[in-house]
């Protein structure tokens, strides 16, 4: 890890990772290597972050929105105080937070660089980055640039489970053992042929509803496919109306066996690993490419979508 200092901004630079052979799945397969190297990175940039108590927003877009849920919900379940997780484009960064952290792979999407400019004199910004050159990063306080996890591919894979494994290194998980999963799961085969089903639900609940919207959006990216998330107790309040027999609920974690229960009765494959959401997610990473190929996609060509979203 590289740090340096320059106008007043801090920046952690940890480096790592080329090539351009299949982007998109060599970045899937390279997630249990980058989540060993946040880990070791964790206690190194452990002091440029909050500490407990101190009442926290994370904003981002997209992907990086969903892996602020997830971190939110494991920050406040660890006992670390209050925390927000914000659209970028609606977030009101007045002053009612001590530390806002912006997390975007590129550092170019717009409402970020936004929200951060927007942020009350007096509270501290940090950036989460896989660019340190960026223009999110010429912005806030202190930048944590994880260059060794950043991206060619348009979808979004090892760069959010990066941020989530530093994270949870911080709040004492076993990264080791979770990368250890996540490379068995790599040579497993996938629990459901996603190509037999035509709707994909991803239930979750607490920090897993974060890692639910981020499963549901890479199925939806990548192959254009129908695809829905929510905490398990909702799914129950209209949407499992729709369920059938190309229905595939996933579900991220420990929950409710009565929801599950109602999916089956409603026709509904029910998929229960058993693993650690993150690690399912890597699952649902693969999924999302097997689906693309089935349906005759190319996952690394997303419709409408740039690697960044940059507004006039």
């Amino acid at each position: 890890m590289h740090v340096s200092a320059r106008f007043g901004v801090v920046f952690f630079t940890i480096c790592g990772y080329g090539g351009h052979v299949q982007a998109l799945e060599r970045e899937i397969e390279s997630q249990p290597d980058v989540w060993r190297k946040a880990a070791e990175v964790a206690p190194r940039v452990a002091e440029a972050l909050p500490p407990a108590g101190a009442r926290l927003a994370i904003v981002g877009c997209g992907t990086s929105l969903f892996v602020a849920q997830a971190i939110a919900g494991l920050r406040e379940a660890a006992g670390g105080g209050e925390t927000a997780a914000l659209a970028a484009s609606e977030a009101r960064l007045d002053g009612r937070y001590d530390v806002v952290i912006a997390v975007s792979r590129s550092g170019e999407t717009t409402e970020v660089a936004r929200a951060v400019e927007g942020v009350a004199d007096g509270t501290e910004t940090i950036a989460i980055l896989g660019d340190a050159e960026s223009t999110v990063a010429a912005l806030a306080d202190r930048v944590i640039a994880l260059e060794f996890a950043d991206e060619e591919s348009i979808v979004q894979t090892r760069f959010a489970t990066a941020v989530l494994a530093l994270f949870r290194a911080l709040l004492g998980a076993d990264v080791a053992a979770l990368a250890a999963a996540a490379e068995r799961s790599l040579g497993a085969p996938l629990p459901i042929d996603p190509a037999a089903f035509a709707r994909f639900v991803f239930l979750g609940t607490g920090w897993t509803v974060g890692v639910a919207n981020e499963a549901a959006l890479k199925l939806r990216e990548a192959a254009g496919a129908w695809t829905e998330s929510y905490p398990v107790m909702e799914y129950r309040h209209g949407p499992i109306s729709a369920s059938g027999s190309k229905t595939a609920v996933w579900a991220l974690g420990e929950l409710d066996p009565s929801v599950l229960t109602s999916s089956r009765e409603a026709g509904a494959t029910v998929v229960e690993t058993g693993q650690d959401p993150m690690v399912d997610l890597v699952l649902i990473h693969r999924s999302a490419v097997r689906l693309a190929k089935a349906h005759g996609l190319d996952p690394e060509q997303p419709a409408h979508l740039s690697r960044a979203v940059v507004l006039q």
